[in-house]
């Protein structure tokens, strides 16, 4: 019975053990079954983790190319306003020349109505032809029968005559003349004297100073390049030349104007009024520098691989100039402490003229108006014999020129220094409006020159009109194949400049320089 029971109670056990482990088993399944949901949501989360870098990277390299992009607006925009304002530009309201204006483009003169008559203005030396004296051909148109009743008038004198003279040229046709050196044997001595030839004439066949003086004024004055000279002396003299033979009397004219030159120069430092300016030119196919110091009456010329103060010095004017030295604010001349300066008003104001139109600054405006009430001021009291202006009026002048000056300056404040940016050696970039202003403040006393001086000229007109014969040379005959010949251009070029101010024949100068008897200019 005992043992019944026993085993009733154990039965009992294993049944309440078997229960218990199903539950287990069940919550075993159950946590499984959460675990498998939890390994998954892990897996899920892993997977938004490794989402989210990859959107972390992404959004770095959008946030680059946003920057990169961003830059690059900013430099197009620089670049489109830089490209507009050069487009902007032309010869009224910048230093470009009048030839460099597109097309469709219409200059406008910075130059006021003079209320003038268009033409010739009175006293204006004209160039009409005049009859002469002594024509060299006359040829009689004679009556012969008369209009009215056919009656002949072979024998009958003339009661008056008319006269008109036709101005033409001979027929083309060279003279040679021939020199004969005879050689005799003297009877005495039996030595033989030959006699000698006129100085200049060296070989078999040559030509003559006055020949070579056409080939030389057709490149040097007219800037022909040596080929078409020679074809154009052909058409209209006769006999063929060659570009060597033509290149050869340039350097020998040349030669024979270097004491010519020296004499300009010395004459030009110890002057009252010099006007500089200097312009790019190619020789060789290398950029080289053209340079010009001149007065009303005198020009020189140089050609230099430098712009600056080596080819300056170099040259030997400046250095050992004492006078008032005009330019275009090139910093170098500043330099030279031995003169003084005064600035080209023309170069300003074409400055200020674009300030005004392309970006509406209307202080230029008014400070380019100042200017020219300023020039006026002069005149009209030049024309009154007065040597200078009033201290009070030039002190009044001087006031509203600073007035507008820190006008200019409210109108263009410097922009914050860029802390991101790299550091940069050098001065800082400015706009081209305060780059003029601190010009027109640091050298006010340069600009203004011309009201206190009144040998001071308003612009640096004069030295630009020579410099622009560089120029037309370039653009007619193109670069310099050589630094000599070059050279050789600059200093008769120099030398047909000052004869042309003067006034003096430079055909007849040229035949004696060629000749070896240069003539010296009037000092």
């Amino acid at each position: 019975m005992r043992d019944e029971q026993d085993r009733t109670n154990l039965e009992q056990e294993n049944r309440e053990l078997r229960e218990k482990v199903a539950q287990q088993d069940v919550k075993i399944a159950q946590q499984d079954e959460v675990i498998a949901q939890l390994e998954q949501k892990v897996a899920q989360l892993l997977k938004f983790v490794e989402q989210a870098e990859q959107h972390e990277a992404l959004v770095g390299e959008l946030q680059q190319t946003v920057t990169q992009l961003t830059e690059d607006r900013q430099r197009i925009e620089a670049t489109s306003k830089e490209l507009q304002d050069r487009l902007s530009k032309d010869s009224h309201n910048s230093h470009l020349p009048p030839s460099s204006d597109r097309f469709g483009k219409k200059t406008k003169s910075l130059r006021k109505p003079s209320g003038k008559k268009p033409g010739g203005q009175t006293g204006h030396d004209g160039n009409t032809l005049y009859q002469v004296s002594n024509p060299d051909e006359i040829i009689v148109h004679a009556v012969e029968v008369c209009q009215s009743c056919q009656q002949d008038l072979t024998e009958v004198s003339a009661q008056a005559i008319e006269r008109r003279q036709e101005f033409d040229i001979p027929p083309k046709r060279v003279i040679v003349r021939e020199h004969q050196a005879e050689q005799k044997i003297c009877p005495h001595c039996q030595a033989v004297t030959r006699a000698p030839f006129p100085q200049g004439i060296t070989a078999p066949v040559q030509y003559s100073p006055a020949f070579a003086a056409i080939g030389v004024y057709l490149t040097m004055q007219q800037f022909l390049p040596y080929e078409r000279a020679c074809e154009t002396i052909q058409d209209l003299i006769g006999p063929a030349m060659t570009v060597g033979t033509l290149k050869n009397m340039v350097e020998r004219c040349a030669l024979n104007l270097e004491p010519i030159e020296e004499q300009i120069k010395e004459h030009l430092r110890k002057g009252d009024v010099l006007h500089h300016d200097e312009t790019s030119l190619r020789v060789m196919g290398k950029r080289f520098w053209g340079h010009v110091a001149s007065t009303d009456r005198l020009t020189h010329y140089a050609v230099h691989a430098k712009r600056g103060r080596e080819a300056i010095n170099a040259i030997d004017i400046l250095p050992k100039f004492t006078g008032k030295c005009i330019h275009d604010a090139l910093a170098t001349y500043f330099t030279y402490s031995n003169c003084s300066h005064g600035l080209c008003n023309e170069h300003h104001g074409r400055e200020l003229t674009y300030l005004a139109e392309a970006h509406k600054q209307t202080w230029a405006e008014t400070l380019y108006t100042l200017l020219l009430d300023m020039n006026t001021a002069v005149k009209e009291a030049q024309e009154k014999g007065l040597k200078q202006l009033d201290p009070t009026e030039v002190a009044d002048w001087k006031a509203q020129y600073e007035a507008i000056l820190q006008e200019g300056y409210l109108a263009n404040p410097n922009a914050p220094p860029d802390v991101s940016a790299p550091a940069k050696r050098g001065k800082r970039k400015q706009s081209a409006a305060r780059n003029l202003l601190d010009r027109l403040s640091k050298h006010q006393d340069a600009v203004l020159r011309f009201l206190v001086d009144f040998s001071v000229p308003f612009t640096n007109n004069q030295a630009e009109r020579d410099i622009r014969m560089v120029k037309v040379q370039q653009k007619i005959s193109g670069g310099f194949r050589s630094l000599p010949g070059a050279q050789a251009f600059f200093r008769i070029r120099g030398y047909l400049s000052t004869l042309r101010k003067q006034g003096a024949h430079v055909l007849t100068a040229l035949e004696l320089a060629l000749a070896g008897y240069p003539v010296s200019p009037t000092f």
